[in-house]
């Protein structure tokens, strides 16, 4: 597992210090506003703001007797505070304090990952621009097809990662919701105005119906989302994994100096970075999967869903951050080999003009199915024979009947195939 601490400015975010500085201002700014309603003394609120801390050590401490997170954080405030400290949590309860920390603390983590799909972005969109026009095999179910462009490629990620910045800004606006409205969310002890007060300092919006806790729901939308960025970053990790095969070897990872690639075989050169992408991005999906499972609660609440939230919050959005940083490296330094690409092109004989020589003969006045039986048949025998297609259908009588020697230069034109590169990538927004 990646340590929380690998990626400093994420793994802070879901640090002991952050979540309480977190709830210490949740119970502040609650109290702020209480004091405006007159509920609690002025004075008072203005010392508990003066004087209020904690200290991680001193909570841990006191968890272990209390059994309890928020009281022994409160305890440890109340060291600090004094005799105003009565007044800090009034006609609260933990979950108003420990939901909507969590929703700042994943408010914080997908601002970060933002910025991280945006460079993922911008890389792709400098590197598409830079293939536009280098020309490789497209392949389907694993099997030559017909020619495509690399850049091509890296235009599709590129668009799929914007959607992925709609996702996650989407998800980002979905669990930035607070909730301080009491032991089962009817505002019994507590007016609405202090939780109005507490999530606009906080950024957030208040949840506008919630039970004990904010509803979980929420929390596997953004899960889900993370899953889903995690997934296309293995589609892209596998694509590149494909290219890098010996046999293949059209793009590979870069190669540090220094850097080995097996403790046996010195001339190994592995995609070792794409293969973890692919394996964390396991990990991403799974812990969708538990933030689903936690939706469902009994009545107005249970504590089932927070020992998983302790791990899959957290780890899930440390996990994609390293993701996307280490994608994002691996595109920006990805080694690209336009002549292995046209090499490979031509290991089939001229078989990837094997449509344009089929709409060619049907735009000629043959039948479609007599043309796909002659063209099929001259290309079984190349996958055996292994002689050239285009000599192959130029002896052929049929085909002779019905197309010119122009006729099949014209089918056989890679350019032709790939007309209409400018206007996907004007679409795309890669002008």
């Amino acid at each position: 597992m990646i340590s929380r601490y690998t990626n400093p400015e994420m793994g802070n975010i879901f640090s002991d210090e952050n979540r309480y500085a977190i709830w210490l201002e949740i119970e502040l700014l609650a109290c702020e506003a209480q004091a405006e309603s007159g509920v609690i003394p002025k004075e008072a609120a203005k010392t508990i703001r003066e004087k209020a801390q904690f200290n991680v050590k001193r909570i841990n401490a006191i968890e272990l007797e209390v059994k309890h997170d928020v009281i022994a954080f409160l305890t440890s405030v109340g060291e600090f505070v004094g005799a105003d400290s009565r007044f800090i949590h009034l006609g609260m309860t933990s979950s108003d304090v420990v939901d909507t920390a969590l929703s700042v603390q994943m408010k914080q983590a997908a601002e970060l990952l933002l910025k991280n799909l945006e460079a993922l972005k911008n890389v792709l969109a400098r590197r598409a621009k830079e293939f536009k026009t280098t020309v490789m095999i497209g392949r389907s179910h694993g099997i030559h097809a017909e020619p495509t462009t690399f850049g091509l490629k890296l235009a599709l990620w590129f668009d799929e990662t914007r959607r992925n910045i709609v996702r996650l800004q989407h998800a980002l606006e979905t669990i930035s919701v607070g909730q301080i409205s009491g032991a089962v969310g009817t505002f019994a002890h507590i007016s609405p105005s202090v939780e109005e007060y507490v999530c606009r300092k906080l950024g957030l919006t208040p949840a506008l119906v919630s039970t004990q806790i904010i509803q979980r729901d929420r929390h596997a939308e953004f899960l889900s989302t993370l899953a889903v960025i995690g997934s296309s970053l293995d589609k892209f990790a596998v694509e590149i994994r494909h290219l890098q095969r010996t046999e293949v070897l059209e793009a590979e990872e870069y190669f540090s100096k220094g850097q080995k690639g097996s403790s046996a075989m010195p001339h190994k050169r592995n995609p070792i970075t794409c293969e973890q992408i692919s394996g964390l991005a396991r990990v991403l999906r799974g812990n969708a999967q538990a933030a689903l499972e936690n939706v469902a609660l009994w009545h107005e609440r249970d504590i089932s869903h927070s020992s998983v939230e302790r791990i899959i919050v957290p780890d899930s959005c440390i996990l994609l951050h390293h993701m996307l940083t280490k994608f994002t490296s691996i595109i920006d330094k990805l080694l690209v080999y336009p002549e292995t690409m046209k090499k490979n092109m031509d290991i089939t004989h001229g078989l990837l003009y094997s449509q344009p020589v089929l709409l060619a003969l049907a735009k000629n006045g043959m039948k479609r199915e007599d043309a796909y039986r002659i063209v099929q048949r001259n290309a079984m025998e190349v996958w055996q024979s292994k002689k050239d297609f285009k000599t192959l259908l130029a002896s052929d009588a049929e085909i002779n009947k019905v197309l010119t020697e122009k006729d099949l230069d014209e089918a056989f034109d890679p350019k032709k195939s790939l007309t209409n590169v400018d206007y996907i990538f004007k679409r795309v927004g890669l002008e």
